[in-house]
């Protein structure tokens, strides 16, 4: 495969990264752990979840199936690239 491939998922790789490090804290923590410890354990009045977070999780969620399928492609790109050399 051409070194063109690579590039293009290791810049793929970095946005998804970082997409998903901020999809991940924009969610509302649940429970009394790390986010109660910083003010993130203040209830809304709101009860149950709404459309915008059930957006949040599917983005999140399809974030991370295009950010492992990037380390995947990678990881065969490698594996190819050192069974052609060798």
């Amino acid at each position: 495969m051409p070194i063109w491939f690579a590039y293009t998922l290791i810049v793929l790789l970095v946005i998804t990264s970082f997409m998903l490090v901020l999809l991940i804290l924009l969610h509302r923590g649940k429970g009394g752990g790390m986010s109660s410890m910083f003010g993130g354990g203040v209830s809304s009045s709101l009860a149950g979840s709404s459309v915008a977070e059930k957006n949040l999780d599917r983005y999140t969620v399809l974030v991370g199936i295009v950010w492992f399928a990037c380390i995947v492609g990678l990881g065969l790109w490698l594996r190819l690239q050192q069974s052609s050399v060798g």
